[in-house]
C-alpha cells in the first residue's frame, strides 16, 4: 500500500478523527499515485495515522479507517453492515408507514464518498469519490448479501456526481434486478419517485421529520410551498387538513410529478394550486398577508466557499421577501442545504432579514436533517441541512 507523509504538525486534525486530508497538508508521497487509490497516511516522523482513498484535488485523502487494516471484502462488509444495523436500530426495515430512507450517508457512516438510498427495496447508489466508485462491484455484492430477501434492484446514479475519470465512462445504470414505477410511503403519505430523472437519488429524504412538523401546523392554514420540487411539504400539509396549499417550482418536470402525488390523496385537488414559475417572481407579485405558513426550501445557493457571500445574499433576499409577504403571526419554515454556509451564518442572515423588514421574529425550533442522515461528531461539515421554524409578527 502506498504512503502519504504529512507536514510537521498537520496530523492534529486526523488525531481528532476528522476524515479529510487536505492537499496543503502533504509533505511527500510515493510516486505515481492513481486517482482513487488506497493509501496509508503517516505523520512527519513516519508513524501510521489513517487509511483512505487518494484523490487529486483539495481533499487529497478521504479517510475510511483510523486503524491499520487490510481493506478486503470482509472489511467492507463490516463497514456497510454497521450502516445497515444503524437503520435497523431505528426501525426502518419494519416500518409499514415509511419505506424510504437513507441507507449509507458518506462520512456519517464512516464511508466517505458513498451515498445509498432505499426506496421500498430499490436501492439507489451515488458515488461521490473515485475511490468508492472503484469498489462498485464489491459494494453491490455486499448489499446483495446483507439485504438478501429485501432487495429488488440496485441502480447506480453517479454520472453527474463523480469527477472525470481518465479512460472511464460513467453511466447511470441498473446494477442488479429491475424496477418500473416506484411508489413509496413516508409517514403514511404516498409519493412517486422518479429515480431515473429526479434530483439527487430521486427524493429529498433528509427533510422527512421537517415535513412532518409542517404537517402538524398546517391544519386550517393557507400554505405556500416555495421551491416545492415534487411537493413533499405540500402533500403533508394537504394530508393534515390545510385550508389551501400553493406550490411553486420552476421545473415543469417536478410540478408534473407533484400533480401525480396530489392525485394519491382523495378529495384535495380543489385545495391545491400548482405554479410552474420562478419563485422570486412569484413572491414579488403576490399580495401581502395572504399566507399563514410559508415553506422556503431552496437549492444550495452556495455549493462551495468561493461563492459563499453570493449565496448569503441570495438567502437573505428570499427570506426578506417571505417575511414581507407572510401574514402577521404566520409561520416561516426556512432552510439552507449549502455546506459552505454554517448554522451561525444562516441565523445571522435571518437576523439581518428580520431587521431590514422591521419584523418581530421568534425562533420556535432549530431544524436539521433526518436521523437516517447521521453526522459524524468528528466531521461537523456533515451537518449540512440548517433550518428554522420562525414566528413572524
Amino acid at each position: 500500500m502506498k504512503k502519504i507523509v504529512l507536514q510537521k504538525g498537520k496530523e492534529k486534525s486526523l488525531q481528532r478523527f476528522h476524515p479529510w486530508v487536505f492537499s496543503g497538508a502533504i509533505h511527500k508521497s510515493d510516486h505515481f499515485l492513481n486517482e482513487g487509490e488506497i493509501v496509508e497516511v503517516l505523520d512527519y516522523n513516519g508513524n501510521y495515522i489513517a487509511t483512505g482513498h487518494y484523490h487529486n484535488n483539495s481533499i487529497a485523502v478521504r479517510v475510511f479507517s483510523f486503524q491499520q487494516v487490510e481493506p478486503d471484502l470482509a472489511f467492507w462488509k463490516m463497514k456497510i453492515g454497521n450502516a445497515i444495523s444503524y437503520r435497523k436500530l431505528l426501525g426502518f426495515f419494519d416500518n409499514l408507514q415509511t419505506n424510504m430512507f437513507r441507507l449509507i450517508n458518506g462520512e456519517g457512516d464512516d464511508l466517505p464518498g458513498l451515498i445509498v438510498d432505499w426506496f421500498d427495496g430499490v436501492v439507489v447508489i451515488q458515488f461521490h469519490s473515485v475511490g468508492m466508485y472503484l469498489l462498485k462491484d464489491i459494494i453491490v455484492s455486499v448489499l446483495q448479501d446483507l439485504l438478501e430477501g429485501k432487495l429488488k434492484a440496485i441502480y447506480n446514479k453517479s454520472a453527474t456526481t463523480l469527477p472525470d475519470i481518465k479512460g472511464v465512462s460513467v453511466e447511470d445504470e441498473v446494477l442488479f434486478g429491475n424496477f418500473d414505477e416506484v411508489i413509496v410511503k413516508e409517514n403514511g403519505n404516498s409519493f412517486y419517485i422518479d429515480i431515473l430523472k429526479g434530483q439527487k437519488t430521486g427524493f429529498f429524504i433528509d427533510q422527512r421529520e421537517n415535513r412532518a412538523l409542517v404537517g402538524e401546523y398546517a391544519k386550517g392554514k393557507k400554505v405556500l410551498n416555495l421551491f416545492c420540487y415534487t411537493g413533499g411539504f405540500s402533500i403533508y400539509a394537504l394530508a393534515n387538513g390545510a385550508k389551501e396549499v400553493h406550490s411553486v417550482d420552476i421545473s415543469k418536470k417536478a410540478t408534473d410529478i407533484l400533480r401525480a402525488n396530489t392525485a394519491l390523496i382523495p378529495d384535495v385537488e380543489k385545495k391545491h394550486e400548482i405554479f410552474t414559475d420562478n419563485v422570486f417572481d412569484y413572491l414579488e407579485n403576490i399580495p401581502a398577508d395572504y399566507y399563514d405558513l410559508i415553506v422556503l426550501d431552496p437549492p444550495a445557493f452556495a455549493k462551495h466557499h468561493k461563492v459563499k457571500e453570493q449565496g448569503i445574499k441570495g438567502y437573505r433576499n428570499i427570506n426578506r421577501k417571505a417575511m414581507e409577504k407572510i401574514k402577521k403571526g404566520g409561520l416561516l419554515f426556512t432552510f439552507s442545504c449549502s455546506q459552505a454556509i454554517s448554522k451561525d451564518d444562516f441565523q445571522t442572515l435571518l437576523f439581518s432579514s428580520a431587521v431590514m423588514e422591521g419584523k418581530s421574529v421568534k425562533v420556535m425550533k432549530q431544524l436539521q436533517q433526518a436521523v437516517d442522515h447521521p453526522v459524524n461528531i468528528y466531521h461537523p461539515e456533515g451537518n449540512y441541512l440548517k433550518g428554522f421554524m420562525l414566528h413572524i409578527s
